[in-house]
C-alpha cells in the first residue's frame, strides 16, 4: 500500500471544493475518527460531520481511499469548545 504525500498536501479530488489533506504514514500513527466515531460524540448525524469539515469548522484529513479522518485531539478541541463548562 503507498501513499499518496505528506500531510498537508492538497490533492483535488472531483466533486469536492475544499479537499482535505490526503492521510499520511505519520497521521495514521495519531488516533483518528471516523465521521461517525466522531458524529457519537456529539450526538448528531455523521453529515453533519461532514459538514463540519467542509464549513472549516472541523479539520479533516482524508484516506487514500478518499474517506475522511478526524484528528481525535481536534474533536476534544472542539467537543470542550462545545460543551458548556458546568460550576458549582
Amino acid at each position: 500500500m503507498t501513499f499518496a504525500g505528506p500531510l498537508g498536501q492538497h490533492t483535488p479530488s472531483p466533486g469536492l471544493s475544499n479537499p482535505a489533506p490526503i492521510l499520511s504514514p505519520q497521521a495514521a500513527s495519531q488516533h483518528t475518527l471516523t465521521p461517525g466515531q466522531v458524529a457519537a460524540m456529539f450526538n448528531v448525524n455523521p453529515k453533519t460531520v461532514a459538514r463540519w469539515a467542509s464549513s472549516g469548522l472541523l479539520g479533516a484529513i482524508r484516506t487514500p481511499g478518499g474517506h475522511r479522518r478526524f484528528r481525535e485531539e481536534d474533536v476534544v478541541e472542539l467537543l470542550n469548545r462545545r460543551t458548556p463548562a458546568t460550576g458549582s
